[in-house]
Order: structure tokens, then sequence, then C-alpha cells
């Protein structure tokens, strides 16, 4: 068995899961819904799981595959993950938190565009999908910091992606776009091995 797939996925308070005839997911929460389409050969079945500590009975989905082929298996961890991601995301939801580090870097959001100065001769403009909700917070002699939330983990990380993507970090000063506590592997320049 899958050791990811077998896991059952504990449903919290406030959230439901569903599952249509064409093997569409859909998990409705307090934040929102989302819903994911299943392949045919994994069974997804809404029911109870006893918890080791507590024994008791508590809601949770649960993720099976008909053989123990490859495709199979690949597919049991996958599925089984999303579907977490999702429950995950409509109770608590997702944030991912990115600095400008540089001089004169600035960040504002104005509704859904991002505007952000990155040293460039131009001020380079983000539209953000609806989904996803932004704040940039300068303070006092700090850097810029973004903040992305939504309750799509995989929507959020791609525009994490892609705003690190317009001015990722170099290793010599630093400079660029990173996710808040990122280590960063810094070169020595040349003046290092000059003498």
């Amino acid at each position: 068995m899958s050791r990811i797939g077998k896991l059952p996925v504990i449903l919290p308070a406030g959230v439901t899961v569903t599952v249509a005839a064409d093997n569409t997911v859909s998990v409705k929460g307090p934040l929102g819904t989302l819903s994911q389409k299943v392949d045919s050969d994994i069974k997804v079945e809404v029911g109870t799981h006893i918890e080791k500590e507590t024994e008791k009975e508590v809601p949770a989905v649960i993720v099976t595959r008909p053989t123990n082929q490859p495709r199979h298996r690949s597919l049991h961890g996958l599925y089984r993950a999303l579907i977490n991601n999702m429950v995950v995301g409509v109770s608590k939801g997702y944030e991912i938190k990115q600095e400008l580090v540089g001089v004169g870097y600035k960040a504002e959001v104005k509704g859904q565009v991002l505007e952000m100065s990155l040293g460039y001769s131009h001020d380079t403009a983000l539209m953000l999908p609806a989904e996803v909700t932004a704040t940039a917070v300068t303070e006092k002699k700090g850097n810029p910091i973004v903040t992305l939330k939504s309750i799509d983990k995989q929507l959020i990380g791609q525009v994490a992606a892609k705003i690190r993507s317009l001015r990722k970090p170099e290793p010599y000063k630093g400079k660029g776009i990173k996710f808040v506590g990122e280590q960063i592997r810094r070169k020595a320049g040349k003046s290092a091995g000059a003498k």
C-alpha cells in the first residue's frame, strides 16, 4: 500500500466532502469550495475513522486503489494528497510570504494588481487571480514583504513562483525576491582572490 495513500483524510468541523457520479470530489468549508476530478480507477469514499488517541469515530475520506500496478500506486498517493490539500485549504487556508531585497525595491497592491519596483527602468505590474488576495507591507528600515493568501495550494504556489521569477535572488549581494526564511547560497566576489 502507498504509505501516503492509505492514510485517511480527517475532516475538521464544518468541512463536508461529496463525491459525484463522474468521480469529481467537492470539498466545502468555512473559507470556500474546491473540486478535483479523480481518475476513474481510484475509489474515494466518505466514511468514518477511529482515532488511536481518543478512540472516537471521526468523519474521514478514504482513498483506495484497485491493483498494485505502478500507475495505480502513484495515483493513490497523489489523489489522497490533493484531497488533503483541499481540506486544509477550505478550513485554514494557505499563506506565502515573500521579501523584496534590494535598494529602492517597493511593492504596492491595488485591488487585484500587484505593482512592484524591482530595480528595472520600469515598474512591474502583475494581475493576480481572483482566488488569491495579496497585501504589501513595508516597515521602517526593512524590506517590503508581500503576503499571498488563498484556499488553493497549487494556485498560490504558482503565483508565488511567478512573482519570484520576476527578479530571482542573485548569489553575490542577495538582491531579488525571496521567500521569507529562505536561505540564499552566497558567493564571494572577485575581490576575495585578487591579492
